[in-house]
């Protein structure tokens, strides 16, 4: 999955000589956390919420209320922004983005061109999109876990299985950190069946393969924080 499939391409942004007031106050009212920092057209920094936070007054503050506000008023973006942030291409995988996000503890990367022009922002959100999207679990889809030998061909027997059976593939994903040793594990996701078929299915499948888990997520009542 590419990067430009998934980024925010709409993206506001701001000067190096906007006020942090302005700044903090568009991050506010449209809900963000970060905004790109441009000249031209290129981008040459960022502005999270942290730095805003880090940058503001103390609680523990002796100045009054007026003073504040002068004080953040007279502050830049250019003053608290972090210049030369991490950047990657639309080109670029989504997997990549999430490597470097997780790899340098960030929640966003601003998307550029070759020419150092912003064309986009990915976040962490965008990357779970990509991720869901991927499994295709919204699909109301079956899921069959399995451990297989870690040996060409092992993935195609699998498939053949679902073939035969008119199985609709939605997902296959592999890993090898969480199976045995000289095993890998491995997700496939296919399309609904009715009762029977799905039995008949899991009853051929565990003649032949090792089956970790089998089941389809409940999507019915998800816990939603909007709603306590």
């Amino acid at each position: 999955m590419l990067i430009k499939d998934w980024m925010a391409e709409d993206v506001m942004t701001v000067d190096e000589n906007t006020s942090l007031m302005r700044a903090t106050r568009i991050m506010k009212e449209k809900n963000i956390r970060r905004l790109p920092v441009v000249s031209h057209g290129k981008l040459i920094g960022i502005i999270t919420d942290r730095d805003v936070k880090d940058a503001s007054p103390s609680k523990t503050t002796t100045l009054d209320i007026h003073e504040l506000y002068y004080l953040l008023s007279e502050m830049k973006v250019k003053d608290v922004m972090t210049n030369e942030p991490l950047t990657l291409s639309g080109k670029e995988t989504l997997e990549k983005a999430a490597l470097i996000m997780l790899n340098s503890r960030i929640s966003g990367l601003p998307v550029v061109d070759d020419k150092g022009l912003l064309i986009g922002l990915l976040s962490e959100t965008d990357v779970l999109r990509g991720f869901i999207h991927m499994t295709g679990i919204k699909d109301n889809a079956l899921q069959y876990v399995f451990d297989l030998p870690d040996e060409p061909g092992s993935v195609t027997k699998v498939v053949g299985v679902l073939k035969e059976r008119e199985c609709r593939i939605i997902s296959i994903l592999t890993s090898f950190e969480d199976a045995p040793q000289g095993k890998k594990r491995v997700a496939i996701r296919i399309s609904a069946l009715n009762d029977e078929e799905l039995k008949a299915l899991t009853t051929a499948l565990e003649g032949q393969f090792d089956i970790v888990y089998s089941g389809r997520d409940d999507l019915s009542n998800l816990p939603d924080k909007k709603n306590k």
